[in-house]
């Protein structure tokens, strides 16, 4: 069955997505805002609460574009930096230049902060380090985190040149709707997007994801995980829906 990812903005809305069956979900706040930096607490709840759960980290200081001060960056570096040391299994990242290209300095910044946490890991998982501090900031020392595009990708001026220099720089999977609206108006990009990775980076659709269109979307492109909110409307907020999540999985467990 292919993976669904459920992007949760509360803790409210993690527990619905466990319940409706999720194995993987990206955690952020704001999702009226299109998503920003979750407060670390939530992330040290979850791990508490459902220590099998996948949990990627959204890694975004503020609305609007992509194109982040040298300061944002650094800030940027710091939440990721927490949120593996909080146990993240995933880091969701993504910064633009303002023309809308990669911008590679700041991704290389954050990559290497990154790979010096999954460094720190290793180190407190082998013989070379016993201290029982190293363990407490590093629950699952053998498990490396993960680092994903996130759909700043879709505003980039050229498509295949970024999947390049996001597969260079050492990212897991890119998530994006293709380009498009939805992901239905962007699955002609995101078949030619998985084409062109070769197998080298996962792409991820989101983007517009239901139970009625999940598989569908699957079957188009080729790909093998697929990420929702699942979400509906209360009181004004996005909210997770377990029956929702529970519907997707449905759809897709044949694929």
């Amino acid at each position: 069955m292919a993976l669904l990812e459920v992007c949760c903005g509360s803790l409210e809305s993690v527990d619905a997505a466990v319940a409706g069956g999720a194995r993987r979900i990206e955690l952020c706040a704001a999702l009226e805002v299109d998503g920003l930096t979750p407060p670390i607490e939530w992330l040290q709840v979850v791990k508490d609460r459902y220590p099998s759960l996948v949990v990627h980290v959204l890694i975004r200081p503020r609305a609007g574009d992509f194109a982040y001060a040298p300061e944002e960056v650094d800030t940027m570096a710091v939440q990721t930096e927490q949120a593996l040391e909080a146990g993240a299994d995933g880091i969701v990242i993504g910064a633009l230049t303002a023309t809308h290209d990669l911008d590679e300095a700041a991704m290389e910044q954050l990559m290497k902060v990154v790979e010096e946490g999954n460094l720190a890991r290793e180190l407190a998982g082998s013989d070379l380090c016993h201290s029982s501090n190293d363990h407490h900031f590093f629950p699952d020392p053998a498990k490396t985190a993960t680092v994903t595009f996130h759909r700043a990708f879709d505003v980039c001026r050229r498509p295949f040149e970024a999947l390049e220099k996001i597969i260079a720089l050492g990212c897991s999977r890119i998530l994006t709707s293709g380009q498009g609206p939805t992901v239905t108006e962007g699955s002609d990009m995101l078949r030619e997007l998985r084409k062109r990775a070769g197998g080298r980076i996962l792409i991820l659709p989101g983007g517009g994801v239901t139970s009625t269109n999940a598989a569908r979307i699957l079957r188009l492109t080729g790909c093998t995980e697929i990420h929702a909110s699942a979400s509906e409307v209360i009181d004004g907020k996005k909210i997770t829906s377990a029956a929702r999540v529970a519907a997707i999985l449905q759809a897709i467990q044949s694929i």
